[in-house]
């Protein structure tokens, strides 16, 4: 069997941030990281682009449609045998309320005290919230 090492699973994740500032946060309902929060996101299909992608992973797991904007990082992630290659992107969206589907067990908005908490606790997925403060993306 592979390790992925020398093909990265290309997966895509956003940033949403509500009028207050807050994170909207996916708790994972399925491997791997599952029980841990973590951006939306999911893998990039055949023939898809990221923003194809990541649209459709944000309306899968949280009913929300959503506008793809600037990319903001690109992370490199071994879990469970695989390598995973994560581009991830700021998003906004219209109106409306985000309801948890597919693979996400639950939905949350955090502000940057919650996050923190989160991240003290383990709670959330391996350097997120690193990522987060190196791209000056925290939220409020």
């Amino acid at each position: 069997m592979s390790d992925g090492s020398t093909s990265p699973i290309r997966s895509v994740s956003g940033t949403l941030y509500d009028a207050a500032g807050r994170l909207l946060l996916a708790r994972r309902g399925r491997g791997p990281a599952v029980g841990l929060w973590s951006l939306p996101g999911g893998k990039v299909e055949s023939g898809e682009s990221d923003t194809d992608a990541l649209t459709r992973e944000f309306r899968e797991e949280t009913g929300l449609d959503v506008t793809v904007g600037t990319q903001l990082l690109t992370v490199d992630r071994r879990s469970a045998g695989r390598h995973y290659r994560i581009n991830t992107y700021r998003c906004s969206a219209a109106e409306g309320t985000p309801r948890a589907g597919d693979d996400a067990s639950a939905l949350r908005w955090v502000d940057g005290h919650t996050l923190d908490e989160l991240n003290a606790a383990g709670a959330l997925t391996e350097g997120l919230w690193q990522l987060l403060a190196k791209h000056h993306a925290l939220p409020d």
